[in-house]
């Protein structure tokens, strides 16, 4: 099947698992998250990333796109959390699939200012994550690799 575009230029109905990256980047107890603007998972928040670029590496990927994305400076790591999403549509079609390479992040500088394909950027606090539409898989990866929940 020939892949199909959306005006975004994502790519939809791939012929192969696409490769991305995302960043978990900390700052004054607060984690940097997007809220997505383009499927899959559009309008909820999630650690930043996308598409790596051909001869990019993964830290080199997760800079650029963090940057493109959310107007903060992030100086990438190595690897913390690897998983994929994949979307079918009502014909069980792949529509999406990504397999997504999260890495750690420090911080550099910027205010987030949401770019590329984010709806809204900001830092979010433990609390937020109990009333926000926060991906499953972002809120299971900080609550249990990095002890993100709200004070008791």
């Amino acid at each position: 099947m020939a892949e199909a575009k959306q005006k975004s230029g994502r790519p939809e109905y791939p012929e192969h698992p696409r490769v991305a990256v995302g960043a978990l980047v900390f700052r004054e107890g607060n984690v940097l998250l997007v809220r997505r603007g383009q499927p899959p998972a559009e309008g909820v928040w999630a650690i930043p990333g996308g598409r790596i670029e051909l001869g990019e590496n993964l830290q080199r990927a997760a800079e650029r796109e963090i940057r493109e994305e959310t107007g903060v400076r992030i100086k990438a790591g190595d690897p913390v959390f690897t998983f994929d999403v994949i979307e079918r549509d009502s014909d069980g079609r792949v529509r999406f699939h990504y397999v997504i390479v999260d890495l750690m992040a420090e911080y550099v500088d910027g205010d987030p200012i949401a770019g590329d394909d984010a709806r809204e950027v900001r830092w979010i606090s433990p609390g937020d994550l109990t009333h926000l539409p926060v991906s499953e898989t972002t809120k299971h990866l900080l609550e249990t690799r990095f002890g993100f929940t709200e004070p008791v």
